[in-house]
């Protein structure tokens, strides 16, 4: 779509979301316009009228700790009278077919219900994590040493994602993302929000109600973490609750002196991988795993296929299997090695919808990929895929 057709935009968004103000109507445009030259704002229309749109945002997320590019796809809105004749599916097939052409291995959104999404390849994977904390319990987090902060703003969007970089590779996380530069600068533009930055992480919260809202606060040390930490509990006087996403396992939670029963709203993730091999070759892996599988992924829209994936060094690489057809379409596999590499049989190996592959990338275990009927065929390389794919993923932003 182009600029001209933003005003249809808003009114098919005004009916599938709700109101939106003229102040948020007009930051939305700002943040959507630049993404209108690059061809992420995809339409469906009914002669020259809009039916249904979708939008795919250009996104960094890491897979145990390494960076790749990602789709996140959001806005995806039916006029309430062409709903019911297949407009969704229709518009996310092309949104798929257009990642590709981007240039993205994997996609993720978030879903406003499953069946749609579900039917053409994606699967629940991992979810935001927000947690309340009585921001009672953080005044007791005091600074171990001189951490330097300041006020961050628009021009300090370079250095928050060179800091996302580090702080996530390191931690060898799975899940998260980084928007563009651009995207980072507009939201770093907001006057309602309390910004701050040090040298290895940032913190952007603000007031909700009675309650402190926190956005993203990443740090790379224990120093910072603690410093930033503790500047958001400094408010604990008037805000009654800290309301916070965080990694499932953030360290913050074991800074508290107490933990008992917590309230954690879960807002699940959908994720989907679009090109197995690129997929595959992007992600981290434990750097001592040294071990083969092979896997049958049956994908109705980019094509099925088998693969031998050998994990080596924290890489892995996947290859074809060429069956009886002369390439790996017709999901029949020869000459496999099996899950330790001591041997070959033939064969499919483990046989997954593309559905069942996506969420075994994001850590979904086989066995219950397997009770689920998203995985069967041989299990002796289970051990190894659960190992190599294993993650607790997560992420911090809503999109």
């Amino acid at each position: 779509m182009t600029a001209e057709d933003l005003d249809d935009v808003l009114d098919l968004r005004k009916r599938s979301f709700g109101l939106l103000s003229a102040a948020d109507q007009e930051s939305w445009r700002r943040a959507v316009t630049p993404v209108l030259s690059e061809g992420r704002y995809l339409g469906a229309f009914d002669g020259s009228r809009l039916a249904a749109a979708a939008r795919l945002r250009q996104f960094t997320q890491w897979w145990h700790g390494r960076p790749q590019p990602m789709a996140g796809i959001a806005g995806v809105t039916v006029n309430p009278e062409d709903r019911g004749r297949g407009l969704g599916t229709l518009i996310m097939r092309a949104v798929i077919d257009r990642g590709v052409a981007l240039g993205d291995a994997v996609s993720a959104l978030y879903p406003a219900t499953t069946a749609i999404y579900r039917a053409i390849g994606y699967e629940h994977a991992g979810a935001q994590y927000n947690v309340t904390i009585p921001a009672e319990s953080l005044r007791h987090i005091r600074p171990s040493g001189q951490v330097k902060l300041r006020r961050m703003g628009p021009g300090d969007a370079a250095e928050l994602v060179s800091i996302l970089h580090r702080v996530h590779g390191a931690a060898r996380a799975s899940g998260p993302i980084c928007w563009d530069e651009k995207t980072w600068s507009h939201w770093l533009a907001d006057e309602d929000d309390f910004l701050y930055l040090a040298d290895d992480g940032f913190v952007i919260y603000r007031w909700r109600g009675d309650d402190m809202q926190v956005d993203n606060l990443v740090a790379g040390s224990a120093e910072t973490m603690r410093a930033l930490w503790s500047m958001v509990g400094s408010s604990s006087s008037i805000a009654r609750d800290v309301i916070a996403p965080l990694a499932p396992d953030d360290p913050v939670l074991w800074m508290l002196r107490e933990r008992t029963k917590e309230q954690v709203k879960q807002v699940r993730w959908m994720f989907r991988v679009l090109d197995v091999a690129a997929a595959v070759e992007r992600r981290g892996y434990l750097e001592h795993l040294a071990r083969e599988a092979v896997v049958t992924v049956n994908d109705p829209l980019r094509g099925s296929g088998t693969w031998r994936l050998e994990f080596s060094g924290g890489s892995a690489a996947a290859t074809p299997v060429d069956g009886p057809g002369g390439g790996p379409a017709d999901g029949l596999g020869s000459g496999q090695a099996d899950g330790l590499g001591r041997g070959r049989s033939d064969g499919p190996g483990v046989v997954l919808s593309v559905n069942g592959f996506s969420a075994l990338y994001a850590g979904i275990p086989s066995a219950t990929l397997r009770i689920a009927g998203l995985m069967s065929g041989d299990d002796r390389y289970d051990e190894t895929l659960d190992a190599a794919f294993a993650a607790k993923p997560y992420m911090l932003d809503y999109f």
